[in-house]
């Protein structure tokens, strides 16, 4: 599914300052890839936490968006498990826990090529209304 918003700040392909994510979904997992440059940073060399929080919301929020529901984040628990450095390519994974009526709740993390998770996330997910009929 395409969504419309493309100003998003996360996936927006119009957004000229925008992260401009891509996503994959394989099997139960929705994924992304993000390399993290010097505009990113918090403190020198590691990536700002706000945005390491950005991409997993990001992903476990647009994954819900993509099978068909307009959907928005609410709640959201970020663990941050080590720093997160620059010039790595990030690969950033979620996947669906449960669903009960309108809300998912889902887990997603953030890890280095090495396979190290530098942060987890947990999120509510409210389905405002259904996009597919």
């Amino acid at each position: 599914m395409e969504l419309k918003d493309q100003w998003c700040f996360a996936c927006g392909k119009d957004n000229p300052i925008g992260l401009k994510l891509e996503f994959v979904e394989e099997e139960d997992t929705y994924r992304t890839t993000f390399t993290a440059k010097p505009e990113h940073q918090g403190y020198d060399g590691i990536m700002h936490g706000g945005l390491v929080s950005t991409l997993l919301d990001e992903v476990m929020a647009r994954y819900i968006n993509m099978k068909g529901f307009n959907a928005v984040t609410a709640r959201l628990e970020v663990r941050f498990r080590q720093p997160t450095p620059l010039g790595q390519q990030l690969t950033v994974r979620a996947k669906i826990i449960s669903q009960r009526g309108k809300l998912y709740e889902i887990k997603s993390e953030l890890s280095l090529p090495d396979g190290t998770v530098t942060a987890e996330g947990k999120a509510t997910i409210a389905v405002v209304e259904d996009t597919a009929s």
